[in-house]
């Protein structure tokens, strides 16, 4: 059985760990949404200032078209997808994509965040993620599951949840 999942959650969640982590037990390709991001929005994020819808739906359309191409066989991706507008966007028209949602604590991610030095997503960004996120609804068949295990603790909670 093929898997096709998005791993939404905000900014140091751990969606690239868990992601990859994920689809290398799952035996199939992974991307990362940072990779589909045009360079003028991470010149936008580095500069600290928030993202707009206008500057998403094309990132948005290229993860969709990533997962349109890895279907039959299957994949993992990341994805803010903090409104669901954007989830809408993503998995609407595509029904055998799952949502793992990692959700956590701000300040645990927060933390998180501010240990990644390197990265164009400031810790600054932090309080409008989470101002932004709108957490998927109980009950939508969205994976949920918390930040605070180990990486590997929360890909076998993933696996087992996806059957």
């Amino acid at each position: 059985m093929s898997h096709l999942v998005l791993v939404m959650g905000v900014s140091g969640a751990g969606k690239s760990t868990v992601g990859s982590l994920l689809a290398q037990r799952l035996g199939v390709p992974f991307a990362d949404a940072d990779s589909f991001h045009p360079p003028a929005n991470i010149e936008k994020m580095s500069r600290g200032e928030p993202l707009t819808d206008e500057d998403r739906w094309p990132w948005l359309d290229a993860i969709g078209a990533w997962l349109d191409a890895h279907g039959p066989r299957g994949g993992v991706a990341t994805c803010s997808a903090l409104k669901q507008v954007y989830r809408d966007r993503l998995l609407g028209s595509r029904p055998a994509v799952r949502l793992l949602h990692l959700s956590g604590d701000p300040a645990v991610i927060g933390a998180r965040q501010a240990a990644r030095p390197d990265h164009f997503m400031p810790p600054s960004l932090m309080a409008s993620q989470f101002a932004t996120l709108e957490p998927p609804a109980p009950g939508d068949g969205t994976i949920i599951l918390s930040v605070t295990p180990s990486p590997e603790a929360i890909v076998e909670a993933a696996l087992a949840a996806l059957g």
